[in-house]
């Protein structure tokens, strides 16, 4: 394994029936993170360790992994980020820590040694600067949780806080159409009527073929993006098979036209990547692809679409056909955040101006 392995079987403080709940650090393989991953309602594709390794780097991963008697309950993958060998830097958690295990609630006694166990590690024992992105939405009772387990930290405003939509997959696809916006429903039987046919897959060829569609448009539509589709390829070759990205293509006439590559783990899935090549800019196929996806989603038991960033202002035409689903419109819990090491906090206040800075320029190109 890239990272050294940590003992820090010790019991969490708190009450009596907390005390079997022990955490493991940097003990898991890349193949037993992924079998763990699929126990849970609230795991996402950036917690999956290809998403990790591809994006940050293997060796910049720390992988926490809580148990209760023997049992996972909780899973947390850790990006570490140190600019020198001295014991300063900063970890960063995106979309987690993983808490629901399948078929259960979120438990708060399990969300609060997580939180407990995640000070431990990373701010008490490795003195870094902790910052936790959950995958949790304001005015829901998962962010509520998630508040009062992380209670310790203070919470930062971030200069861009995740807003979505989110569409509810439990009414029957009747009602989902009945709630479509009505000029939205209307583009989508169009679509409907325009000879298109949709293939999905989740193999390297599909993929290959939505990233040629994605080019296309970026040539012809040059717009501000941070999004690598080339990394999410690399990603894509990683993920292990039940794990891999949802990939469905628009063909019209044999040709493809558009593309839309999702990515659905445990009860929810999100909206990733969106693409018209250049001769699908009058087929309307992403309306078609959209509804081709929700069908599939519904059929394998998903219950909530994330249907990725909006930005009314900077992106309003990508904000307007998103809303067409008549999803929730949401934004994500603010980042929480703990440290009690001065050269952390100064290390990475400085990288995240940096970071910024750099997000600003690709964003402007």
């Amino acid at each position: 394994m890239s990272t050294a392995i940590v003992d820090v079987e010790q019991p969490m403080r708190g009450t009596p029936s907390a005390v079997a709940l022990q955490a493991e650090v940097d003990r898991v393989t890349p193949a037993e993170w992924a079998q763990m991953l699929d126990l849970f309602e609230d795991a996402n594709i950036y917690q999956s360790w290809a998403y990790g390794a591809v994006r940050w780097g293997q060796k910049n991963l720390s992988h926490l992994v809580l148990k209760r008697n023997g049992e996972v309950v909780g899973l947390a993958q850790v990006r570490i980020i140190r600019p020198t060998r001295l014991k300063f830097g900063m970890a960063y958690l995106r979309w987690g820590p993983i808490c629901q295990r399948r078929g259960s609630p979120v438990e708060q006694e399990v969300l609060t040694r997580m939180a407990d166990a995640l000070h431990e590690e990373y701010v008490v024992r490795r003195k870094l600067l902790v910052q936790i992105i959950p995958n949790a939405f304001l005015g829901t009772t998962r962010a509520e949780m998630f508040q009062s387990a992380f209670s310790s930290f203070s919470q930062e405003a971030p200069a861009d806080t995740y807003r979505t939509f989110v569409l509810d997959l439990a009414p029957s696809l009747e009602q989902l159409r009945a709630d479509l916006d009505k000029k939205w429903r209307n583009q989508l039987t169009r679509s409907e009527k325009n000879g298109l046919n949709v293939i999905a897959g989740n193999g390297t060829n599909e993929y290959r073929t939505f990233s040629h569609l994605y080019n296309q448009m970026r040539t012809r539509k040059p717009f501000g993006t941070t999004v690598d589709v080339e990394e999410f390829g690399r990603i894509q070759e990683d993920l292990t098979q039940k794990q891999r990205m949802r990939v469905l293509i628009c063909e019209q006439q044999g040709r493809p036209v558009a593309g839309v590559v999702a990515s659905a783990m445990g009860e929810s899935a999100i909206y990733l990547l969106g693409a018209t090549g250049d001769d699908g800019l009058n087929a309307k196929g992403s309306y078609l692809l959209q509804w081709t996806l929700i069908q599939w989603l519904k059929e394998n038991g998903v219950r909530w679409y994330d249907l990725g960033g909006i930005d009314p202002q900077q992106n309003p035409s990508v904000y307007h056909f998103k809303r067409g689903l008549s999803g929730a419109d949401v934004y994500q819990l603010r980042p929480f955040v703990a440290c009690n090491n001065v050269l952390s906090s100064l290390a990475a206040k400085a990288g995240l101006a940096v970071n910024r800075a750099i997000l600003a320029v690709r964003s402007n190109r």
